[in-house]
């Protein structure tokens, strides 16, 4: 079995579908389930065909992880095909769950359609309330959401449905996401900002008086804090996060290379020495 399922472009079906007309989005989207019905049956390849959902979940997250790196860094070309890739996988598992006689993409396009119509009556709904701010839109798309499941006999949590697989700081963002669409939110961002003051004086005691258990917990505190800094204003913070790492990780490659172009090697140098040449990376605005 191959590390890496190869790429859509590279796939060749006998009997290939007609090519779909250029800028129409509906042929293109057809050829497309039309190929992946063709590699999963009968004489289609063997590889897909013994494809499991369990199996594809982690294509679908270095899929979506390349997304989120071609935006990151504002690659529009290739922003293009990894979208492509990203919308495969989802006919990826559709296929698999109509093969397994569940449902087909169809149900699905269909359900994603439904519920976006209904969770824009402010759009769609000639009765519906005008919505000004994209904080309404949440709150309203919150309250649709808990009157959806009330109506199928569903008592689902506020928090209940967030996927436990989230990365911890998008899982803390949308957490308070959630609960801010019901009001429970600080009035301001000097709020945010003053529980992170908080966190940290609590932080700096636990670290100091009161052992790793205690710290770990603080230390939790203050991320989630952050966290919700970030959601009010506005700024995803994982994105943000990669952000630092890619810039962090560029300056310490500058830093490596003004060191290996002295004849020297960062292992040899004190930490006075290293924060000299961090500082005068830092100057070259790296």
């Amino acid at each position: 079995m191959p590390r890496r399922r190869p790429k859509t472009s590279r796939i060749r079906p006998r009997n290939r579908p007609k090519k779909s007309r250029k800028n129409d989005a509906g042929s293109a989207f057809q050829q497309l389930v039309d190929i992946m019905a063709h590699l999963r049956g009968p004489q289609g390849c063997p590889w897909d065909r013994e494809q499991t959902l369990a199996s594809l979940r982690g294509f679908v997250l270095e899929e979506t992880h390349e997304v989120l790196d071609a935006i990151d860094r504002n690659d529009i070309a290739t922003l293009r095909g990894e979208i492509g890739d990203l919308i495969f996988e989802g006919v990826f598992l559709a296929q698999v769950s109509a093969d397994e006689g569940h449902f087909t993409v169809a149900d699905s396009l269909n359900a994603i359609t439904a519920k976006l119509i209904r969770r824009h009556p402010h759009i769609f709904d000639p009765k519906g309330r005008p919505l000004k701010t994209a904080s309404q839109v949440v709150q309203q798309w919150e309250q649709i959401k808990a009157k959806e499941q009330t109506d199928a006999g569903e008592r689902k949590s506020l928090l209940g449905g967030l996927p436990k697989a989230l990365p911890a700081l998008l899982r803390a963002h949308e957490i308070g996401t959630r609960v801010a669409a019901v009001g429970f939110d600080w009035p301001t961002t000097e709020g945010v900002v003053d529980k992170i003051e908080e966190e940290v004086a609590e932080l700096r005691h636990a670290a100091s008086t009161e052992g790793a258990g205690r710290t770990e917990e603080e230390l939790g505190d203050l991320l989630f804090s952050i966290a919700n800094l970030a959601r009010k204003l506005g700024i995803e913070p994982e994105s943000a996060l990669r952000k630092a790492n890619e810039k962090f990780t560029k300056r310490f490659n500058a830093l490596e290379e003004r060191v290996h172009e002295q004849g020297r090697s960062v292992h040899d140098l004190s930490l006075e020495e290293l924060e000299r040449e961090w500082a005068a990376v830092k100057r070259l605005s790296l």
